[in-house]
């Protein structure tokens, strides 16, 4: 970078230097004009690194990745805040599902230690809206749980 500013200045030098050997003021001006422009061309193109097309692919995929999770953070929630079956039908097999991978505990494996492992992380208040086996088969006119049900679920997901 140095360097760069002191080729920079002696390159002014040189060129005013021999523009005044010229004795014509209108070079002299024009000279210094064009050495100090390549001058700064030259400490903008060090300074500013050019921008490549892929970075730009880069960030639209990842603007593109976070409007997807947003909006299916936005549909989770809406479904939390619908009907009891909206929840028994989409949101129950996903967190059940969760469960059984942050935990370890297969229901298929020991359904008893599975029904305690859930007790003992949700507790009975949210246990009953991960239970797979706690479907309401008249649950269409119930309300949902709603938002902060699931955000309690998911932070002791979380913590597993």
């Amino acid at each position: 970078m140095t360097k760069l500013v002191v080729g920079a200045v002696a390159l002014v030098v040189a060129v005013q230097a021999f523009a005044f050997t010229q004795l014509e003021r209108e070079l002299v001006l024009t000279a210094t004009g064009a050495a100090l422009v390549v001058a700064l061309l030259a400490l903008r193109r060090r300074l500013v690194p050019n921008r490549d097309p892929e970075d730009e692919h880069v960030g639209d995929e990842a603007d593109a990745a976070l409007r997807r999770w947003r909006g299916r953070t936005e549909t989770l929630i809406a479904w939390a805040e619908s009907s009891r079956a909206d929840w028994d039908r989409r949101l129950r097999p996903m967190l059940a599902r969760q469960f059984e991978l942050a935990g370890g505990h297969r229901k298929a494996k020991d359904p008893n230690v599975y029904q305690m492992t859930g007790r003992m992380v949700f507790g009975d208040e949210l246990w009953q809206w991960v239970d797979p086996q706690n479907i309401s088969r008249t649950g269409g006119r119930e309300p949902g749980p709603g938002r902060e049900v699931l955000h309690d679920i998911l932070v002791r997901l979380a913590k597993l």
